[in-house]
């Protein structure tokens, strides 16, 4: 049984050697390496010192292999990671833009994660779970939503809390059932992880202060916005306080964020206090852009105390 437990997508990440290329053009390209959002968050909890897994669906293929022995090298449960014959292991390739951001195409939509429904839900999982983390990103398929619906529903009877984060581009807010879908999860997570952006695109709001004490009226326990080089913003109805970030030379952006998430969750889990965890989730986040790679950046709990002021 893992204490921590999220679903969704296993892919790996083939990315841009040249800060500039374009995707209409030939250029050169470096990996696969290990990917996937919830892939990234669960190896960033096991790595921190929690029993955790991911359920999840890759090929059999090297690819898939590829990421199930990353997983489990990091100590992640990989029990609950299907292998199937049915579709390939997805993949997304990468390019980086001059002012930092990226441009990306995916395939994944028809990969083995896209089998991924709700009779992968085993409510015998949820009974010694101390946490469900829900990532946009893996909201792409009915048979997703249903499956994370269904894990909600098995959330609420064992007690098991749940984390959310958006994860999100704007454009899927575009889609009136995706956008539905989010705000379902949103009204259902007792932790809420989102960029500044995804705060305001969900609440409709930029006041970040009056869109957080609405979350946390409604029975949100925490809320924490994410500002990558800022740093971030930490709430609760007892306290609120900003950590700035970790100054680092960025190498590669890529799942910072879900480095953070798995890093706050996995400290919580184990009992480490509400500011501590988020300036450990903090330093991680920042620690994770240092290499070149979606998870070649996890670090474990060690590592991080000893770049933690």
């Amino acid at each position: 049984m893992a204490d921590i437990l999220t679903i969704g997508e296993i892919l790996v990440e083939v990315m841009a050697k040249e800060v500039g290329q374009r995707f209409n053009e030939t250029g050169e390209f470096v990996g696969p390496f290990a990917s996937g959002a919830p892939a990234i968050f669960i190896d960033q909890a096991a790595k921190t010192g929690s029993t955790a897994g991911i359920i999840a669906k890759i090929g059999n293929d090297a690819f898939g292999e590829l990421n199930y022995r990353k997983l489990e090298q990091d100590g992640v449960d990989v029990s609950f990671i299907q292998k199937t014959p049915l579709k390939s292991t997805g993949v997304a390739f990468v390019t980086y833009k001059e002012d930092g951001d990226r441009d990306f195409i995916f395939h994944i939509q028809d990969s083995a994660s896209g089998l991924i429904g709700p009779d992968d839900i085993k409510k015998e999982d949820f009974v010694d779970c101390n946490y469900f983390h829900v990532m946009g990103t893996s909201l792409f398929s009915e048979g997703l939503r249903q499956a994370v619906k269904k894990a909600i529903d098995c959330c609420k009877e064992s007690g098991t809390k749940v984390s959310f984060d958006p994860n999100m581009r704007k454009e899927l807010l575009q889609d009136p059932i995706m956008k539905e879908f989010l705000e379902y999860v949103l009204d259902h997570c007792d932790i809420f992880l989102p960029g500044g952006d995804e705060l305001e695109l969900l609440l409709g709001t930029n006041d970040e202060e009056k869109a957080v004490a609405y979350l946390l009226e409604k029975g949100v326990q925490y809320v924490i916005v994410k500002n990558g080089s800022k740093g971030c913003r930490a709430y609760c109805k007892e306290a609120s306080f900003t950590v700035e970030s970790l100054k680092v030379v960025e190498v590669d952006p890529t799942g910072a964020g879900d480095c953070f998430a798995g890093t706050f969750i996995s400290c919580m889990n184990q009992g480490i206090g509400f500011r501590q965890s988020v300036m450990y989730a903090n330093t991680a986040g920042a620690l994770a852009v240092t290499k070149k790679g979606p998870m070649e950046g996890n670090t474990h709990l060690e590592e991080i105390k000893g770049f933690t002021k």
